[in-house]
């Protein structure tokens, strides 16, 4: 059943936010490769969660599945397959280099929103005993 909740997608809202800055502004060697990505992950959990009130680990899974199977798609170099290298809407949407350095960062996206929501689990379970 789809749900709205206004405070994942507030979330999803200022990652999106800052996602942007980073990358327009940012020009570095940790923030916008790997910061970035961390963020990415917790920007597409926060969207859906927005609207899907499942479970924390199932949403995770899901959102690493999907942000490796665009990893994957980035090695296999679809942007060029599909015709779509001069698109900068693909090629910033996509990506066009796949890095093992971006799967860790994803991962470690995974493990920061398993960690919270498990912290705010037990901090909901203690406020309402």
């Amino acid at each position: 059943m789809i749900t709205f909740n206004k405070n994942y997608f507030g979330l999803a809202v200022l990652i999106f936010i800052i996602e942007v800055l980073i990358a327009l502004f940012v020009r570095d060697r940790f923030i916008r490769p790997y910061l970035g990505d961390v963020l990415v992950v917790i920007l597409v959990y926060c969207f859906v969660k927005s609207f899907l009130p499942l479970p924390a680990f199932p949403v995770a899974i899901f959102v690493m599945a999907f942000s490796f199977t665009i990893e994957f798609l980035q090695y296999i170099h679809i942007v060029e397959k599909l015709g779509l290298k001069k698109s900068a809407l693909a090629k910033t949407v996509i990506g066009t280099s796949f890095a093992w350095n971006d799967i860790l960062a994803y991962i470690a996206g995974i493990v920061i929103i398993l960690l919270v929501e498990k912290y705010r689990s037990k901090k909901i379970k203690t406020y309402n005993s």
